[in-house]
């Protein structure tokens, strides 16, 4: 089965048993940014994806594999709104393009919280650029992570929306196509969960930790901190209720087409 998975170091402990363990010999799995991860979903390039929410409400025939996900039930750190200036005084916002959730985030919290009236345009997540033509860039992923807040106003997203609702904020989950759902003999939804709880072991971040550390020219302390403190890897009943409730917001807003029901993949015996 085909995977598409997003090449950020907050999915390093979704894909621990793919890249470290047996999992992989049932997988071929590729590397990408969100939106294009939805993308080879829905034009069937991917059976399998880490998609970020939003597009599961406009991709048709995906099935959730159930309790794994990359969310916040506090700051992130890796989705901020960045601006040298103060929130009041920004008129136009550029959008990390290769963003979809945080995208349909920002316009929720500029819509039903912060004060609509801005001007959105999508652009590459390069800081200076965006900012050489907007008063606030969204950064999403590592290079948010990278951002010397010191020099700018950040805000960060999953913050707000906890402060604001009271929920937790649910970015990227596992989708499958019903078709290739249907057809394959694992049991998918065990071995994606197996796979997050390996990848969570201490020995598995520290090791993550090591690696990624000097990619992304932080410390191995802020690596370990961002993926036990800032990530919420579990796709719980706080969660669900955040994401319906993002799925609200965000369809009144305008920001998605429609509220979709989430349809989940049922546990099987594995027949092989």
């Amino acid at each position: 089965m085909r995977i598409s998975a997003i090449s950020y170091l907050n999915t390093a402990p979704l894909l621990w048993d793919f890249e470290h363990g047996s999992a992989g010999r049932d997988f071929e799995i590729t590397y990408t940014v969100p939106s294009q991860c939805a993308a080879e979903l829905e034009n069937g390039t991917a059976d399998i994806g880490i998609i970020p929410a939003a597009a599961y409400v406009t991709i048709p025939d995906l099935v959730i594999l159930p309790g794994v996900a990359i969310a916040s039930r506090q700051a992130v750190g890796s989705i901020l709104l960045v601006s040298p200036k103060r929130l009041e005084q920004i008129r136009t916002v550029a959008l990390d393009n290769s963003s979809l959730t945080s995208v349909a985030l920002t316009r929720v919290l500029f819509e039903k919280y912060w004060g609509g009236g801005r001007e959105f345009n999508s652009a590459a997540p390069q800081l200076d650029s965006m900012l050489a033509g907007h008063d606030a860039a969204l950064l999403i992923g590592d290079p948010a992570l990278q951002v010397d807040r010191s020099r700018y106003h950040t805000w960060d997203l999953a913050e707000e929306w906890i402060g604001f609702t009271g929920k937790p904020f649910v970015f990227a989950f596992w989708a499958v196509r019903q078709e290739a759902l249907k057809s394959s003999r694992l049991d998918l939804a065990a071995i994606f969960q197996r796979s997050r709880d390996h990848g969570l072991e201490p020995e598995a971040l520290e090791e993550i930790a090591r690696t990624w550390a000097p990619k992304l020219q932080i410390t191995q302390d802020t690596v370990h901190k961002y993926l036990t403190t800032n990530i919420h890897y579990y796709l719980d009943e706080p969660c669900l209720e955040g994401l319906r409730l993002f799925y609200r917001d965000a369809f009144e807003c305008g920001a998605l087409p429609r509220v979709s029901q989430l349809c989940f993949a049922e546990p099987k015996a594995a027949l092989i």
